[in-house]
């Protein structure tokens, strides 16, 4: 004879609380915009890009550069 038993359980939530020492960090100073920018690139750069390593943060560098370059009539 088979018998078979369901164990109904609640799903538990854990509550996270603001200023938790846990939580997760920023990985930058400054915050981020929350809207990302997107472009696109020749094929086969997109596997190269994401190769490199840090690549994110580099591009993120070279942007700024770029915009530091081009002064004030960037605006």
């Amino acid at each position: 004879m088979l018998m078979l038993v369901y164990q109904h359980l609640q799903p538990k939530s854990m509550t996270f609380r603001k200023k938790n020492k846990l939580g997760a960090l920023p990985f930058n100073e400054e915050p981020f915009d929350k809207s990302p920018v997107c472009f696109k690139v020749r094929e086969g750069v997109r596997e190269k890009l994401k190769a490199v390593p840090n690549w994110q943060e580099r591009l993120r560098k070279l942007v700024d550069e770029l915009i530091e370059d081009m002064g004030d009539s960037c605006q």
